[in-house]
């Protein structure tokens, strides 16, 4: 034990003493009586392990503070008496002993009353800094409570769990009083026995209320500090920066008195303030503590002061928070056991106001204790700061300290003396010398006066003295924490990794050091899209198409040269050395130092540019300098996306190696491990509490084969364990990130605007308490960019959204709809659109929970006031639910139907995140308390979840990606409503189109039966001015729709867009008609030629026929032979006939059905288009089968059947099946209407298919009416997929053959009349021949 130690050293010390002073008998009888009161004082330490409560411990301590007062009476009593009688010599080296002893004493004491605090705190066997980060984020039951008051031995827990939520009361915790009932009554009892007296019951009652000292709050700050590794040090330093309490600065070991200077703590905590030049320029400014140069003020105190120094800082800093906690802040005690020495720093961040403070940034240290006690931290603070501010109760020039104030003085830097026992105002002294009375005085008043003065001598002396927090580590009095070996090791290695990008543009970084990431990958991204939703007329060739090019570009992305930055960053991470955490924090760290300076210059270039723009456009400027203005904003901001660079981009970089390496099966020449071992990189980043990119939001794509391989791997180290899924949604800048931070103490990136790009996951342990309680082992939190970003405005980013949305609902559990403010209708619409596209996407089964989350709302009874709002978000979700499940003919009714929703329990109202304008206010504490709420709720609702195996998640991305991607139509709408009009508009296009083509048909057929008359050619301007009454007519209808439609506020959007639809099918029609008949026309000419060649080619033809008869006479019984050379005679001479006639097209009738579906109907699924299913030849309709609410079947009943229909494959009933089959072929009976189109007259046209589509649809919702199927049948879904088969059947075979018999008709007839001629000539030829 320590404090054993220390004993031995003393008593050795004493018997040293003891050796030197023989001379004296006086000299050992009180060298005898220390060592006894040393004994003493031990055995005291000793009782007082033993005693448990409070009250004993506090008599214990007055009995022993009484006994010490006799003792040192009776020691001085004997000094003096010994003064007296001893010589000069032996007086002096009695008194030098006795103060050598003296001060080991008092050490021992101090020693054993520090390691009695960590006892109380419960961190005894913590405290060799082993209290680690992993440790404090789990999931315990102590995070899931907000406790006011606690046991001192909760006092740890309590505290660290108030700040990691950001909530600045964890400093104000309370003690459980156990003896507060006893003393009660003990003093109700005096009382009574006083029987009013007054003065003696008074007497009694102080005698019998004072209670021991509590622990003084900040004692648990420091002890929890010195008992944590360097990673939960620095977490809680960034957490204290974040509650704007002032930071530990030079912290003395409790033990050893050894100082510590820990700059690795204040890496990750930057500062942005804004400094006002002018009255229109003000420039903000972020930077990191460490690096940032600021004035400094410096607070000591020489002696004991009445007024308190913390509490005149926070004055000066925020008055209405205490920066530095004082003596009169809340759960403050007499005892302070290890602040004494440490010196705190908080800065003063200007909001570029008139109200500021101080003009720009100025750093505030705080020397706690006697200035004269602690010369070490005084003297470096002093060599630092810019100014010196003192607090003295007088100036006595026998006073130890009197020198020290003397040296400040004669200094040139700016000396401000506060009196406390002074009346006067401020009193300039000489240059940069001042002094300002306290005593009684008004706090204001001296506040104002010292910032004056402070001011002042900043002014003269800012530029002259510059503080840098990392020049303190330069000082050889203090211990820098980053000098330990692995931290040390970790900076090497990134400040390595970095100078690879030395005199690199950051702009240009990412394509020169990633370039698999870059236009590759997008491109990759692209197509794999594309092959998702075919667009081509042959979609297996498109598709094999899109596969090779994608081939390609992994193939290129494989062949790229990894850089030198890449190989350092693989070969680091595969290193198993222990400072690899350290590697990534350093990295991080360094990474954001170097993109800060060109981000903020960038965003400040930004700023001015588009004040220019928005300048022109108010001007109605619409000049070439606006469109070159706004084509410079646009370079900018891809200049900012250019320049973020971070250590997910390093990841993504990795991924995208990964699956180029994985498609090509091999791995790069310049990978010096196997390219398998790199998910093992991502996976252990997890595990150490790093997010992974789940979707890259550069390219808004899942990078699946890199997602699965990673999860692999974390199955393997971890097994494969359960997860609950919890995700966020929101608008931009509306506070995803900060609240999961503070819900769970994470780090995701946080800031003004669009800071998280795409999706990200980090796993939160659940300790094993909790599993007991819980049916998981961790909870997987999904952060997500925010949603309707002003910078990537448009129908893109519409999709984007809405496609980012549904991936993130589907995959959560239970999903956080944060709301700024108390308007839902932007995430409303988001919602509705989650909705549509799970009903769409039927293959994944999907049921999630969500909880809408408002923040920013100030009234505490926001939730009682707020219920008639509740109940319109809930009419208003559940009315378009219905209308999608029409459009989307589906059952559901309500909202809770397709996403778990109760809006009795899942709205919740958050106060504002702020107490005050930043950059100087604290967050609000009862914005912390609703975070803390939540995570309950969130908590136990997750209790009742079995969460979902990584195996099982793994497979789910996979179903829910992919479904995405072949869904092209709902997410490019801002809601439900949207899609319905939207759909209307369809219908109606569709009579529009069929006027235009069908009024062109009949054009065509009056033209057709004109062919045999004078007509040469046919031009398009003729086919138009016969088409224009039409054209008008569908011009009139399309006006007086988006005119007069319920719903012409959406339609507008798309009206001019169907304007130029209808206009280039117009066009198109005609072309194509023209086209048609001018190949009729073709045609007659060739025939007219035919015919009046006929004599010509009948005697060609007998006089050949001839001549092959000769040649073959020797062969006449050889039938076979003669009839293969008389069938390449008659081929050769038919090519030469008809050589001039034009080819016949080749007819897809399939083809053409999917063009025009695809051309009216938008909204058909792009999944109907692959499956070719033929409708009369399935086994079962089950999969075609939905039971209607309204049929009597209860719920029950439907689930029931559609479990068994997962589950157990569950079919239709023969009767049902012969229902559905009857109904089939009647419709097939009543589509005889292509026998009217009369092809074999008129020819083919794409017209007709038009017609017969829509014939059949209404065909089968007629049929489907008459028929009575409510009691199983609903609908079957999307007619005209099911009838495609047919039509690519029945229908092409039809017209093939009409077609065949119209154009070789004639032709034909002629042609088998010439045959049988030249037949019989050659016959006679051949009996001629035998005859001669």
């Amino acid at each position: 034990m320590r404090s054993d130690c220390v004993l031995m050293k003393r008593e050795m010390e004493v018997s040293s003493v003891r050796n030197t002073q023989q001379r004296s008998r006086r000299d050992s009888s009180l060298l005898k009586q220390e060592r006894e009161e040393i004994k003493e004082e031990k055995e005291r330490i000793e009782r007082e392990k033993e005693l448990k409560h409070t009250g004993e411990i506090e008599r214990l301590k007055k009995h022993t503070e009484e006994e010490k007062q006799n003792q040192e009476r009776e020691k001085t009593r004997r000094k003096e008496e010994h003064k007296r009688e001893m010589k000069d010599r032996q007086q002096t080296d009695v008194r030098t002993a006795g103060v050598r002893s003296g001060l080991y004493l008092q050490t021992e004491m101090k020693w054993e009353i520090q390691k009695h605090l960590f006892d109380r705190l419960q961190l005894h066997e913590r405290n060799d800094n082993t209290l680690r980060a992993s440790d404090v984020l789990q999931i315990t039951s102590h995070s899931l409570q907000s406790l006011e008051s606690c046991a001192e031995e909760e006092l740890v827990k309590n505290y660290l769990q108030k700040l990691l939520m950001m909530n600045y009361r964890a400093r104000y915790i309370k003690t459980n009083d156990t003896n507060e009932h006893h003393q009660t009554q003990l003093t109700d009892k005096q009382s009574n026995e006083h029987n009013g007296s007054f003065y003696k019951a008074m007497s009694s009652s102080n005698a019998v209320t004072s209670k021991p000292d509590s622990i003084h709050p900040m004692d648990v700050q420091m002890a929890l500090f010195h008992c944590s590794d360097s990673f939960l040090k620095q977490m809680m330093v960034t957490k204290l920066s974040q509650c704007q309490f002032a930071l530990p600065l030079l912290v003395p070991d409790p033990f050893t008195q050894h100082i510590e200077f820990p700059l690795w703590t204040f890496r990750q905590i930057n500062k942005s303030w804004k400094v006002r030049k002018t009255d229109d320029d003000i420039i903000s400014k972020v930077q990191s503590v460490c690096t940032a140069e600021t004035p400094m003020v410096s607070f000591f105190r020489f002696g004991s002061a009445s007024s308190s120094k913390s509490q005149l800082m926070n004055s000066l800093i925020n008055e209405k928070h205490n920066t530095f906690f004082h003596r009169n802040c809340p759960g403050s005690s007499r005892t302070r056991l290890l602040m004494d020495g440490v010196v705190e720093i908080a800065w003063y961040c200007p909001s570029g106001k008139d109200t500021d403070t101080f003009t720009d940034c100025v750093a505030f240290c705080n020397l706690h204790g006697d200035a004269g006690d602690h010369e070490t931290q005084m003297k470096i603070f002093t060599e630092v700061s810019s100014v010196n501010v003192v607090l003295l109760t007088k100036l006595d020039k026998n006073d130890k300290n009197t020198t020290k104030i003397q040296d400040l003085y004669k200094d040139r830097k700016p000396l401000i003396c506060l009196f406390t026992e002074n009346e006067s105002a401020v009193c300039k002294m000489k240059r940069g010398k001042y002094k300002i009375g306290l005593k009684d005085r008004n706090q204001s008043d001296v506040s104002e006066e010292l910032r004056r003065v402070i001011n002042d001598c900043l002014s003269s002396s800012a530029s002259a003295f510059m503080f840098r927090l990392e020049d303190v580590s330069k000082h050889s009095d203090v211990r820098v924490d980053e000098d330990d070996e692995d931290c040390r090791r970790g900076r090497e290695a990134a400040q390595e990794m970095m100078s690879l990008l030395e005199n690199k543009p950051l702009t240009e970084i990412k394509e020169s050091f990633l370039p698999c990431q870059g236009e590759l990958w997008h491109l990759w991204c692209q197509k794999n899209k594309e092959l998702h939703r075919p667009q081509g007329e042959e979609l297996e060739q498109e598709k094999s198409k899109i596969e090779t090019e994608m081939e390609n570009i992994r193939k290129q992305q494989h062949k790229s040269d990894m850089s030198e930055f890449m190989k350092f960053f693989i070969n680091q991470m595969n290193s198993q050395d222990a400072n690899r955490m350290f590697f990534l924090k350093w990295l991080r760290i360094l990474l954001d130092e170097f993109t800060s300076a060109d981000l903020s210059a960038l965003h400040h270039k930004y700023n001015e540019k588009w004040s220019t723009v928005l300048q022109l456009k108010e001007n109605n400027d619409k000049s070439a300098q606006l469109k070159t203005e706004q084509t410079e904003l646009e370079r900018i901001s891809k200049g900012l996306q250019d320049a973020a660079f971070g250590l997910e981009h390093i990841m993504r970089e990795i991924g995208q190696i990964y699956e180029s390496c994985s498609s090509v099966k091999k791995n790069k020449t310049d990978l010096q491990f196997p390219f398998s071992s790199l998910p093992s990189v991502a996976a252990e980043m997890m595990m150490s509490g790093f997010p992974l990119e789940l979707m890259d939001g550069d390219a808004a794509h899942v990078p699946l084969i890199w997602i699965s391989a990673v999860l692999d791997k974390l199955i393997q180290k971890l097994g494969d364990q359960r997860v609950f899924v919890l995700s966020i949604l929101g608008i931009q800048s509306s506070g995803k990130s900060t609240m999961l931070n503070a819900m769970f103490g994470l780090e995701f990136a946080v800031s003004a605007g669009r800071c998280t790009r795409g999706a990200f996951m980090q796993l939160i342990r659940v300790s094993e308490e909790m599993k007991h309680q819980m049916k998981f082992d961790y909870i997987l939190v999904v952060d997500t960019e925010g949603l309707r970003s002003l910078e990537l405005a448009g129908r893109s980013t519409t999709h984007h959204d809405n496609e980012l949305a549904t991936f993130v609902v589907g995959l959560g559990h239970l999903t956080l709809i944060n709301i700024f403010g108390e308007n839902p209708s932007e995430m409303q619409d988001i919602l509705q659109i989650v909705v549509q596209a799970f009903l769409r996407m039927k293959k994944v089964k999907l049921k999630p929970s969500c909880m809408f989350v408002h923040q920013n709302v100030s009234d505490v009874t926001a939730g009682e006031k707020n219920m008639e709002g509740k109940r319109r978000l809930l009419e208003t979700l559940d009315e378009m639910t219905k209308l999608a499940a029409k459009d989307e003919v589906c059952d559901e009714e309500c909202f809770s139907d397709v996403i778990n929703f109760d809006v009795l329990h899942d709205v919740k109202y958050f106060a504002q995140l702020w107490e005050g304008s930043p950059p100087m206010a604290p967050p609000n504490p009862n914005y912390c308390e609703n975070i803390q709420e939540l995570k309950e709720t969130i908590i136990s609702q997750a209790s009742k979840s079995n969460g979902i195996i990584l195996t099982h998640l793994q497979k789910r991305i996979q179903d829910l990606w992919e479904a995405l991607l072949n869904e092209r139509f709902v997410f490019s709408f801002r809601n439900s409503l949207e899609i319905s009009a939207y759909r209307r508009l369809e219908t109606e296009y569709s009579k529009w189109s069929w006027s235009l083509r069908s009024a062109m048909m009949e054009i065509e057929n009056k033209v057709q039966y004109k062919i045999n008359e004078a007509i040469d050619e046919i031009e398009e301007r003729d086919l138009q001015r016969e088409l224009k009454e039409k054209n008008e007519e569908v011009k009139q209808s399309m006006s007086e729709f988006f005119d007069k439609d319920t719903d012409a506020e959406t339609l507008v959007q798309w009206k001019t867009s169907f304007e130029i639809k209808i206009t280039e099918l117009q066009e198109n029609i005609v072309r194509e008609t023209k086209r048609k008949l001018n190949e009729i026309l073709q045609q007659r000419d060739l025939k007219r030629e035919i015919d009046a060649q006929r004599t010509h080619h009948e005697n060609t033809l007998l006089e050949k026929s001839k001549e092959l008869a000769l040649k073959h006479k020797e062969k006449t019984n050889d039938e076979e032979t003669l009839k293969r050379e008389f069938d390449v005679f008659w081929e050769e001479c038919v090519k030469k006939i008809t050589r001039d006639s034009p080819p016949i097209r080749d007819i897809d009738i399939l083809r053409d059905v999917r063009e025009l579906l695809s051309d009216i109907y938008k909204s058909v699924h792009v999944e109907a288009w692959r499956e070719s299913r033929d409708i009369f030849t399935v086994q079962s309709y089950s999969d075609y089968v939905q039971f209607k609410k309204s049929s009597g079947i209860t719920a029950p009943v439907r689930n029931a059947y559609r479990a068994a229909k997962e589950i157990l494959g569950y079919s239709l009933s023969k009767e049902d099946e012969t229902q559905i089959r009857t109904f089939i072929s009647d419709v097939v009976q009543q589509t005889d209407l292509i026998q009217s189109f009369n092809i074999s007259k008129l020819g083919y046209n794409m017209t007709c298919i038009q017609h017969l589509t829509d014939h059949i649809k209404t065909k089968i919702t007629r049929l489907a009416e008459e028929e009575n199927f409510d009691k199983y049948i609903n609908y079957i879904k999307n007619p005209r997929d099911h009838f495609k088969s047919f039509i690519r059947d029945e229908v092409s075979q039809y017209i093939r053959d009409q077609f065949s018999v119209s154009v070789q008709l004639k032709m034909s007839q002629n042609i088998e009349l010439l045959q049988e001629k030249i037949m019989t000539a050659a016959h006679e030829s051949t009996q001629h021949s035998n005859w001669m």
